[in-house]
């Protein structure tokens, strides 16, 4: 493959370039301009190109990215094998910068696009991607091991999950959200007893069936739905360290966790996805302080929920 241009929707949808999807999310059958610059420039759009697998080029209008583009495009680069990446932004002017490494863009793309997207409920979500592939090398958790059952089954759910989560002590750190595509909400179909934690115990018994985004602290409740939405629309499988305060009247509930969220096909249109996490702090295990999230920057991509 020498060259492979494609494009990335407001909506975090893939297409390529000049396609007939293209043109129906442009609105325009035939245009007579340079469609994809206009659709960046202009519609939220983000080009995406690889040149002869050696390098990357993301071009993007920062101001006009909505973030299902931004996590899409992030998570794509963190999949990447390629050590050279190109950003081309539009900032009164086009601007281009090269980096050396998938996590220099994906931050610096968090950078660009983070005024748009920063605001002050959101100051107390921190997320911080990490690389998916590295629970097929290393370690034997929680994780890796749903991890390894996710690859072995093809991304296909089936009853024997539950059982493997029984069997290996995962159920209860485990949630299960439907997305109906391709544009359903998060809906809870599974809460684990150890989310009692976070979760009012009231609500924890009667939130299955409801909407992810109507917690009890909804700021937070919509700021991870997004993520679930994410991972059932593209299919990917995301790998986060999150930090959170969530608010638990009568106080903040602080925390920090390693979170992995898995896909999983059904014959139906609604994709489940799960979540499993553990807590973390710097040596690994337990929760952060208040803190710790109080000094961590804002970041916005597409490595968490």
């Amino acid at each position: 493959m020498k060259h492979l241009s494609m494009l990335i929707s407001p909506d975090g949808r893939w297409m390529v370039d000049d396609s007939a999807e293209f043109f129906e999310a442009l609105g325009d059958a035939h245009p007579d301009y340079d469609a994809s610059q206009f659709a960046v420039k202009n519609l939220g759009f983000i080009k995406f190109q690889i040149h002869e697998q050696s390098l990357i080029e993301i071009e993007l209008h920062p101001y006009t990215v909505e973030l299902p583009a931004l996590l899409a495009a992030q998570q794509q680069l963190l999949l990447s094998k390629v050590g050279l990446f190109r950003v081309k932004y539009f900032d009164t002017a086009w601007q281009s910068e090269i980096l050396s490494s998938a996590d220099l863009a994906v931050t610096r793309l968090s950078q660009l696009c983070a005024p748009k997207f920063a605001s002050p409920a959101k100051e107390r979500f921190f997320v911080e991607p990490q690389d998916f592939s590295k629970l097929y090398d290393t370690g034997d958790g929680p994780l890796h091991l749903l991890a390894h059952k996710w690859r072995m089954s093809f991304g296909h759910f089936d009853p024997s999950l539950i059982s493997f989560a029984i069997k290996h002590e995962l159920l209860s750190r485990l949630i299960i959200a439907g997305v109906t595509l391709p544009d359903g909400d998060p809906i809870f179909r599974f809460i684990g007893d150890g989310h009692a934690n976070w979760l009012d115990p009231e609500y924890h018994m009667h939130a299955i069936g409801q909407k992810m985004e109507n917690q009890p602290d909804k700021e937070y409740g919509g700021w991870v739905s997004q993520f679930y939405r994410d991972v059932a629309r593209s299919g990917q499988p995301r790998y986060d360290f999150v930090t959170a305060k969530i608010q638990r009247p009568p106080s903040t509930y602080t925390t920090r966790y390693e979170r992995l969220l898995l896909p999983w096909k059904t014959p139906s249109d609604e994709i489940l996805v799960t979540l499993s996490s553990r807590g973390l702090t710097d040596t690994g295990t337990g929760d952060a302080s208040a803190a710790d999230l109080d000094s961590a920057p804002l970041k916005y991509s597409a490595k968490s929920a």
